[in-house]
């Protein structure tokens, strides 16, 4: 029962502040918002926030299908440490970027953020394209990592607070399975690059980078028209701006402002702040809603390992172990690609209809099993380059949707005044435990050249999974298709 009732509690700090009338607000704007029908301006809102996702797709399968040019690069000469040290970097940026851009999206507003670390991302991807040395590449793949974990926490957080409650599920696990539009992007990017008929291994990894930039570039233009998000701004004291905004998204979706229902529009009142105190944030995360953060930070930490150490470390596999050139690894990881976004796509619907615990704990679980089983067929050598990529596409047709549910559990089972913070802090602490150390030590273990080591690294991939899985089914909230203020109640809420 704890996990159900726990969506009403106040943080002790906002419930015993004196209460100032004249910074009280009635408002409707999360009835407005979520009664309208799906429309063109969702779409377009989807298409220029969630390519984030795609940019972090086409990142990261850069990183693992160039990882043999770049130990084959007269220039650099890496190492399986040093790829699994450059990623490890650039995750570590992820954590640190997450943090620090989490913190200011809260504080100053979604829409800034969009353009702020679009700028790090671009800069920062097309001096990777530049590097002249391990070092280098590692501090610019860093830089990189930070312009991306920046964007997670301003893209979701606003996502969420745009999209009618009932689409949310689906539409936050089909936005991050987009990583694997921009993945299978970077695998056809590495095939032509890396083709030694076509540019060569050394030039090919550069450009390869340089087609992250010119994409982000496209998404700037993108970005440009959308709107600040109107729950931000009725709390941070402009709910006449607030207002504005939902006329113009209500006219752009219907034609004209919605007209109320019989009994008029369901109210909720708040007394506007211009910022969340770190104290604040603190309690209504370790305190308020300490059993809500174990589940994030579960999802969080099984997903990232999961994931990071095995896709970073992808390339090692095939060309170590199955003899794959490094310039044939593009045509692995498309049919791999295909089934990370099949999963959201197909299996998205049911996490709005039969519901986020069963769901969660069904994807976490089955991948969990599925990959000790297919981890054991490596160890023994039962399995060619073609069929433990098709092992590893049917894993991760359900790893992708249970990976993406962890962005959506917490960003909508926190208040809205903390919810780009939380994003931050449990995706740093998440991929600060499973994804930073994850493709380093998959990269040793790759590099003692035995099947079995590999193999314990896959067993603890299979057991955290499972884990997450055990602490879903236990303590997770039944979010689908209930607004955002009802699963977690601002802060700012007064009676």
């Amino acid at each position: 029962m704890a996990a159900l009732s726990d969506a009403t509690i106040v943080s002790a700090d906002v419930a015993a502040a004196p209460i100032r009338e004249d910074r009280v607000i009635e408002t409707s704007i999360p009835s407005r918002l979520d009664n309208l029908r799906w429309s063109g301006f969702h779409t377009r809102i989807v298409l220029a926030l969630g390519i984030t996702w795609i940019l972090d797709g086409l990142e990261v399968t850069l990183a693992g299908a160039l990882s043999g040019a770049l130990k084959e690069s007269p220039t650099l000469h890496f190492s399986n440490f040093d790829v699994g040290f450059s990623n490890s970097a650039y995750l570590t940026g992820a954590v640190l970027g997450a943090l620090g851009f989490g913190w200011l999206t809260d504080r100053i507003g979604r829409k800034k953020l969009f353009f702020i670390t679009l700028a790090v991302y671009l800069t920062a991807t097309a001096a990777t394209a530049l590097s002249w040395s391990v070092a280098s590449y590692a501090l610019f793949r860093f830089l990189t990592g930070a312009g991306i974990g920046g964007e997670y926490t301003a893209i979701n957080s606003t996502i969420q607070e745009l999209v009618p409650a009932r689409y949310r599920g689906w539409t936050d696990l089909l936005i991050n399975g987009s990583f694997w539009i921009g993945a299978a992007m970077g695998a056809v990017s590495a095939i032509v690059l890396l083709d030694p008929a076509v540019i060569g291994p050394d030039l090919g990894w550069r450009l390869a980078y340089l087609t992250g930039a010119c994409l982000g570039l496209v998404v700037f233009v993108m970005r440009m028209w959308i709107p600040e998000s109107p729950r931000w701004l009725m709390i941070h004291g402009r709910p006449d701006r607030a207002h504005a905004i939902v006329d113009e998204i209500e006219r752009s979706v219907i034609g004209n402002v919605q007209e109320p229902p019989e009994h008029g529009w369901p109210k909720i009142r708040l007394q506007m702040r211009s910022h969340t105190p770190l104290r604040e944030v603190a309690h209504t995360l370790f305190f308020a809603y300490r059993q809500r953060s174990l589940v994030g930070l579960a999802l969080m930490t099984a997903q990232a390992f999961f994931y990071n150490a095995i896709f970073f470390t992808f390339a090692l596999v095939l060309t170590d172990f199955f003899g794959i050139a490094s310039d044939q690894v593009g045509w692995y990881i498309l049919p791999f690609a295909a089934g990370n976004f099949l999963g959201p796509l197909l299996l998205g619907r049911l996490f709005d209809t039969l519901g986020r615990r069963a769901m969660i704990t069904f994807t976490y679980g089955i991948s969990g099993v599925l990959l000790a089983l297919s981890g054991y067929l490596f160890s023994i050598g039962a399995l060619s380059a073609q069929t433990q990529t098709i092992a590893w596409m049917v894993i991760f047709f359900f790893a992708s949707p249970a990976a993406s549910s962890a962005y959506l559990t917490v960003s909508e089972t926190f208040p809205l005044e903390v919810r780009a913070l939380a994003i931050a802090l449990f995706y740093a602490v998440g991929t600060g435990i499973g994804g930073v150390v994850g493709p380093a030590l998959f990269g040793a273990l790759i590099d003692t050249g035995s099947r079995n080591s590999v193999f314990a690294g896959y067993l603890l991939g299979s057991g955290l999974m499972i884990g997450a899985a055990v602490v879903a089914w236990h303590y997770c909230i039944a979010a689908e298709r209930r607004p955002l203020e009802s699963v977690a109640r601002p802060l700012a809420f007064v009676e």
